[in-house]
Protein backbone atom coordinates (compact mmCIF):
# COMPACT_ATOMS: atom_id res chain seq x y z
CA UNK A 1 0.00 0.00 0.00
CA UNK A 2 1.57 3.30 -1.05
CA UNK A 3 1.40 6.48 1.16
CA UNK A 4 -1.77 8.16 -0.79
CA UNK A 5 -3.81 5.41 -0.06
CA UNK A 6 -3.74 5.34 3.56
CA UNK A 7 -5.24 8.31 3.87
CA UNK A 8 -9.57 6.97 3.77
CA UNK A 9 -12.14 9.00 2.14
CA UNK A 10 -13.87 9.90 5.39
CA UNK A 11 -14.76 13.81 5.80
CA UNK A 12 -12.39 15.24 8.37
CA UNK A 13 -13.66 17.15 10.58
CA UNK A 14 -10.98 18.48 12.77
CA UNK A 15 -10.27 22.30 12.98
CA UNK A 16 -8.02 24.02 10.92
CA UNK A 17 -4.32 24.38 12.35
CA UNK A 18 -5.08 21.22 14.33
CA UNK A 19 -1.99 19.85 15.34
CA UNK A 20 -3.53 16.17 15.04
CA UNK A 21 -3.13 17.13 11.02
CA UNK A 22 0.36 16.80 11.24
CA UNK A 23 0.37 13.56 13.49
CA UNK A 24 -1.87 11.81 10.78
CA UNK A 25 0.90 12.30 8.26
CA UNK A 26 3.98 11.51 10.39
CA UNK A 27 1.99 8.24 11.03
CA UNK A 28 1.05 7.65 7.64
CA UNK A 29 4.53 8.41 6.55
CA UNK A 30 6.42 6.01 8.97
CA UNK A 31 3.22 3.20 8.21
CA UNK A 32 4.93 3.70 4.42
CA UNK A 33 7.98 3.33 5.58
CA UNK A 34 7.51 0.14 7.32
CA UNK A 35 5.99 -1.33 4.37
CA UNK A 36 8.58 -0.55 1.92
CA UNK A 37 10.62 -2.23 4.47
CA UNK A 38 8.42 -5.59 3.85
CA UNK A 39 6.25 -5.08 6.87
CA UNK A 40 2.32 -5.99 6.05
CA UNK A 41 0.07 -2.97 6.60
CA UNK A 42 -2.62 -5.63 7.37
CA UNK A 43 -0.33 -6.97 10.20
CA UNK A 44 -0.98 -3.07 11.94
CA UNK A 45 -3.41 -1.93 14.15
CA UNK A 46 -4.37 1.29 15.44
CA UNK A 47 -6.33 1.53 18.41
CA UNK A 48 -7.46 5.09 19.83
CA UNK A 49 -9.93 5.95 22.45
CA UNK A 50 -12.28 8.75 23.10
CA UNK A 51 -11.19 12.69 22.14
CA UNK A 52 -10.30 14.71 18.68
CA UNK A 53 -6.89 12.34 18.61
CA UNK A 54 -9.64 8.97 17.94
CA UNK A 55 -10.78 10.08 14.81
CA UNK A 56 -6.95 9.03 13.18
CA UNK A 57 -8.79 5.59 13.12
CA UNK A 58 -11.41 6.75 10.57
CA UNK A 59 -8.57 9.09 8.64
CA UNK A 60 -5.93 6.19 8.12
CA UNK A 61 -6.56 3.40 6.00
CA UNK A 62 -5.93 0.46 8.50
CA UNK A 63 -6.92 -1.98 10.92
CA UNK A 64 -8.10 -0.30 13.75
CA UNK A 65 -10.08 -0.27 17.27
CA UNK A 66 -12.26 2.45 18.50
CA UNK A 67 -12.24 2.11 22.52
CA UNK A 68 -14.18 3.59 25.16
CA UNK A 69 -12.08 6.69 27.17
CA UNK A 70 -9.38 5.85 28.93
CA UNK A 71 -9.04 2.19 27.72
CA UNK A 72 -7.40 2.39 24.52
CA UNK A 73 -3.81 0.40 26.47
CA UNK A 74 -6.05 -2.48 27.44
CA UNK A 75 -7.31 -2.74 24.04
CA UNK A 76 -4.08 -2.34 22.63
CA UNK A 77 -2.71 -4.66 25.40
CA UNK A 78 -5.20 -7.44 24.64
CA UNK A 79 -4.59 -7.07 21.17
CA UNK A 80 -0.96 -7.71 21.14
CA UNK A 81 -1.53 -10.31 23.76
CA UNK A 82 -4.20 -12.53 20.76
CA UNK A 83 -1.34 -12.14 18.27
CA UNK A 84 2.13 -10.68 19.43
CA UNK A 85 2.95 -10.83 15.51
CA UNK A 86 0.91 -7.54 15.39
CA UNK A 87 2.51 -4.09 15.62
CA UNK A 88 0.29 -2.37 17.62
CA UNK A 89 0.00 1.59 18.01
CA UNK A 90 -2.18 3.59 20.28
CA UNK A 91 -3.19 6.50 19.92
CA UNK A 92 -4.61 9.04 23.31
CA UNK A 93 -5.37 12.20 24.41
CA UNK A 94 -4.15 13.69 27.14
CA UNK A 95 -6.98 14.04 28.85
CA UNK A 96 -8.06 10.09 27.48
CA UNK A 97 -4.68 9.23 28.79
CA UNK A 98 -3.24 10.97 31.59
CA UNK A 99 -6.70 11.44 33.93
CA UNK A 100 -9.52 8.86 33.21
CA UNK A 101 -6.37 6.43 32.11
CA UNK A 102 -3.29 6.99 34.06
CA UNK A 103 -3.57 3.87 36.04
CA UNK A 104 -3.51 1.85 32.73
CA UNK A 105 -0.43 3.68 31.57
CA UNK A 106 1.36 2.98 34.62
CA UNK A 107 0.70 -0.40 34.00
CA UNK A 108 1.24 -0.58 30.26
CA UNK A 109 4.76 1.02 30.95
CA UNK A 110 5.45 -1.51 34.19
CA UNK A 111 4.73 -4.39 32.04
CA UNK A 112 6.87 -3.33 29.34
CA UNK A 113 3.87 -4.30 26.86
CA UNK A 114 5.13 -3.72 23.28
CA UNK A 115 3.36 -1.07 22.08
CA UNK A 116 4.10 2.07 20.46
CA UNK A 117 1.72 4.85 22.37
CA UNK A 118 1.15 8.30 20.83
CA UNK A 119 -0.26 10.87 23.47
CA UNK A 120 -1.70 13.75 21.59
CA UNK A 121 -0.75 16.40 24.24
CA UNK A 122 -2.93 19.52 23.49
CA UNK A 123 -3.37 20.27 26.98
CA UNK A 124 -7.02 21.05 26.68
CA UNK A 125 -10.05 18.89 26.42
CA UNK A 126 -10.52 20.16 23.23
CA UNK A 127 -13.63 18.02 22.13
CA UNK A 128 -15.67 19.20 25.02
CA UNK A 129 -14.22 22.87 23.84
CA UNK A 130 -11.94 23.11 26.09
CA UNK A 131 -11.59 22.28 30.36
CA UNK A 132 -8.47 22.02 31.85
CA UNK A 133 -6.28 18.90 31.79
CA UNK A 134 -3.61 17.22 34.10
CA UNK A 135 -0.95 18.84 31.79
CA UNK A 136 -2.41 22.08 31.58
CA UNK A 137 -0.70 25.36 33.18
CA UNK A 138 -1.34 26.37 36.60
CA UNK A 139 -3.74 29.67 35.82
CA UNK A 140 -5.18 28.35 32.34
CA UNK A 141 -8.24 29.70 31.93
CA UNK A 142 -11.11 27.21 30.51
CA UNK A 143 -14.84 26.26 30.17
CA UNK A 144 -14.57 24.55 33.49
CA UNK A 145 -12.24 27.15 35.02
CA UNK A 146 -12.67 30.54 34.00
CA UNK A 147 -11.27 32.27 36.69
CA UNK A 148 -8.01 29.77 36.60
CA UNK A 149 -6.81 26.29 37.36
CA UNK A 150 -4.97 25.90 40.93
CA UNK A 151 -3.77 22.60 40.20
CA UNK A 152 -0.40 22.16 39.24
CA UNK A 153 0.04 20.28 35.82
CA UNK A 154 2.09 17.03 35.90
CA UNK A 155 5.11 15.72 34.21
CA UNK A 156 4.29 12.13 32.23
CA UNK A 157 7.84 12.01 31.32
CA UNK A 158 8.65 11.78 34.53
CA UNK A 159 5.54 9.33 35.35
CA UNK A 160 6.52 7.08 32.83
CA UNK A 161 10.58 6.93 33.91
CA UNK A 162 9.70 6.20 37.76
CA UNK A 163 6.94 3.40 35.88
CA UNK A 164 9.35 1.51 34.23
CA UNK A 165 8.89 2.57 31.01
CA UNK A 166 11.60 1.58 28.20
CA UNK A 167 11.10 3.94 25.32
CA UNK A 168 10.20 7.64 26.45
CA UNK A 169 10.26 10.36 24.18
CA UNK A 170 9.03 13.78 23.36
CA UNK A 171 7.73 14.98 20.06
CA UNK A 172 6.02 18.06 19.29
CA UNK A 173 3.14 19.07 15.76
CA UNK A 174 5.75 22.30 15.65
CA UNK A 175 8.56 19.58 14.61
CA UNK A 176 6.98 16.72 11.79
CA UNK A 177 9.80 15.46 10.82
CA UNK A 178 11.59 14.83 14.30
CA UNK A 179 8.13 13.17 15.40
CA UNK A 180 7.95 10.76 12.29
CA UNK A 181 12.22 9.80 12.91
CA UNK A 182 10.81 8.96 16.71
CA UNK A 183 7.81 7.44 16.24
CA UNK A 184 9.72 5.63 13.85
CA UNK A 185 12.19 4.84 17.01
CA UNK A 186 9.05 4.18 19.10
CA UNK A 187 7.90 1.21 16.46
CA UNK A 188 11.17 -0.56 16.23
CA UNK A 189 12.00 -0.89 20.22
CA UNK A 190 11.11 -4.18 21.65
CA UNK A 191 8.53 -2.79 24.41
CA UNK A 192 6.71 -0.14 25.61
CA UNK A 193 7.17 2.97 23.89
CA UNK A 194 5.86 6.09 24.96
CA UNK A 195 5.63 9.41 23.00
CA UNK A 196 4.23 12.63 24.64
CA UNK A 197 3.56 14.74 21.69
CA UNK A 198 2.61 18.21 22.03
CA UNK A 199 -0.20 18.84 19.62
CA UNK A 200 -1.10 22.06 18.93
CA UNK A 201 -4.95 22.83 19.78
CA UNK A 202 -5.87 25.49 17.65
CA UNK A 203 -9.51 26.77 18.50
CA UNK A 204 -9.08 26.61 22.72
CA UNK A 205 -5.12 26.47 23.64
CA UNK A 206 -3.04 27.98 20.34
CA UNK A 207 0.75 27.26 21.69
CA UNK A 208 1.66 27.63 18.34
CA UNK A 209 4.61 30.40 18.69
CA UNK A 210 5.25 29.47 22.32
CA UNK A 211 6.22 25.96 21.30
CA UNK A 212 8.15 27.52 18.40
CA UNK A 213 10.29 29.43 19.86
CA UNK A 214 10.91 27.64 23.12
CA UNK A 215 11.29 23.51 21.66
CA UNK A 216 15.04 21.92 20.30
CA UNK A 217 16.02 18.20 19.41
CA UNK A 218 17.94 16.67 21.64
CA UNK A 219 21.29 16.16 21.18
CA UNK A 220 25.09 14.30 22.83
CA UNK A 221 22.28 12.96 25.72
CA UNK A 222 22.59 9.07 26.71
CA UNK A 223 19.99 7.38 26.57
CA UNK A 224 20.99 4.43 28.29
CA UNK A 225 21.63 6.76 31.24
CA UNK A 226 18.39 6.69 33.69
CA UNK A 227 19.84 9.87 35.92
CA UNK A 228 20.36 11.59 32.76
CA UNK A 229 16.94 10.98 31.57
CA UNK A 230 15.45 12.07 34.57
CA UNK A 231 17.28 15.13 34.54
CA UNK A 232 16.22 16.01 31.03
CA UNK A 233 12.62 15.43 31.75
CA UNK A 234 12.59 17.72 34.53
CA UNK A 235 13.63 20.60 32.44
CA UNK A 236 10.74 21.70 31.45
CA UNK A 237 8.00 20.80 33.96
CA UNK A 238 5.04 22.11 31.49
CA UNK A 239 4.39 24.99 33.73
CA UNK A 240 7.61 27.29 33.21
CA UNK A 241 9.44 28.92 30.00
CA UNK A 242 12.47 26.43 30.08
CA UNK A 243 13.57 25.22 26.76
CA UNK A 244 11.39 22.23 25.69
CA UNK A 245 13.59 18.81 24.56
CA UNK A 246 12.31 17.27 21.61
CA UNK A 247 13.35 13.10 20.89
CA UNK A 248 14.07 10.09 22.49
CA UNK A 249 15.39 11.01 26.21
CA UNK A 250 15.35 6.80 27.76
CA UNK A 251 15.65 3.75 26.14
CA UNK A 252 16.17 0.16 27.96
CA UNK A 253 15.96 -3.15 26.75
CA UNK A 254 13.92 -5.39 29.10
CA UNK A 255 11.83 -8.48 28.37
CA UNK A 256 8.56 -7.66 27.00
CA UNK A 257 5.49 -9.05 28.69
CA UNK A 258 4.69 -10.75 25.46
CA UNK A 259 8.23 -12.66 25.60
CA UNK A 260 7.37 -13.24 29.89
CA UNK A 261 4.10 -14.91 29.26
CA UNK A 262 5.75 -16.82 26.69
CA UNK A 263 8.05 -18.91 29.66
CA UNK A 264 4.96 -19.54 31.53
CA UNK A 265 4.04 -22.94 30.03
CA UNK A 266 7.64 -23.80 31.05
CA UNK A 267 9.21 -24.82 34.60
CA UNK A 268 10.45 -21.96 36.66
CA UNK A 269 14.20 -22.65 35.33
CA UNK A 270 12.80 -22.97 31.89
CA UNK A 271 11.22 -19.06 32.26
CA UNK A 272 14.39 -17.58 33.58
CA UNK A 273 16.54 -19.42 30.65
CA UNK A 274 14.18 -17.80 28.37
CA UNK A 275 14.18 -14.39 29.68
CA UNK A 276 17.94 -14.69 29.90
CA UNK A 277 18.01 -15.79 26.06
CA UNK A 278 16.19 -12.74 25.17
CA UNK A 279 17.96 -10.31 26.41
CA UNK A 280 21.38 -12.41 24.75
CA UNK A 281 19.70 -11.91 21.59
CA UNK A 282 19.22 -8.14 21.50
CA UNK A 283 23.12 -7.46 23.19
Amino acid sequence: MNARDLITGAQNTWCPGCGNFVIQFALKNTIAALGKEGVDTDRIVLVTGIGCHAKMADYLNINSFYSIHGRTLPVATAIKMANPELVVIACAGDGDCYAEGLDHLVFAAKRNTDITLLVHNNRVYGLTTGQYTPTSPLGFRGRSTPSGTVEEPFNPLEIMLASGATFVARGCTRRMDLLQRTIMEGIRHPGFAFIDVLQVCASYFNLSDYYERSVYEIRDHDERDFEAACRKAREWDYNTDAPIGLGTIYRAERPTLEERLSAVRGTETDREATIRNVLEKRT
